[in-house]
């Protein structure tokens, strides 16, 4: 499904969030993780390098708010984002961007070409000599301005 997705350019995400919703996870998994979350993007405008991390979500289907601690949302998961074509990546997932978080990586691709709008994400360990997949898929859908830096 990655494979067949389009490129993204980088600066469309500029400081951006995205509801997210997994998909392929199997119910039990589910469960102890969480089906529904946000995904922010920021430039960081020191080093300007694209970043980006997840938002814990209530998972009620009504409740789209933040989990928060102390008055602030709870983040996790903190990405760097690069290009698929800069690192060994799968074969077929080099047109898109990578969200690297270290030895999980995310290849992320659009769903119409040239529209950031709606994406499709897939998760796979990469252990250097092999890169394990993961049945693990998000669709991310645009929900607007980033909202919160930690």
């Amino acid at each position: 499904m990655v494979r067949a997705g389009y490129p993204i350019d980088p600066r469309a995400l500029d400081d951006t969030e995205y509801r997210g919703t997994s998909l392929g996870l199997p119910s039990w998994v589910e469960r102890l993780t969480w089906k529904r979350f946000r995904k922010a993007f920021h430039r960081d405008p020191q080093t300007g390098a694209l970043r980006g991390w997840n938002v814990r979500m209530q998972q009620a289907p009504e409740d789209f708010e933040p989990m928060s601690r102390r008055g602030r949302p709870r983040t996790f998961g903190h990405y760097v984002v690069r290009s698929g074509a800069d690192l060994t990546v799968p074969t077929g997932c080099e047109h898109g961007l990578l969200l690297d978080y270290g030895r999980l990586r995310d290849p992320l691709v659009a769903l119409a070409p040239g529209d950031a709008t709606l994406l499709l994400g897939w998760s796979y360990l990469d252990l250097g000599y092999a890169r394990i997949p993961t049945p693990s898929y998000f669709v991310l859908e645009l929900e607007g301005p980033l909202s919160y830096v930690p």
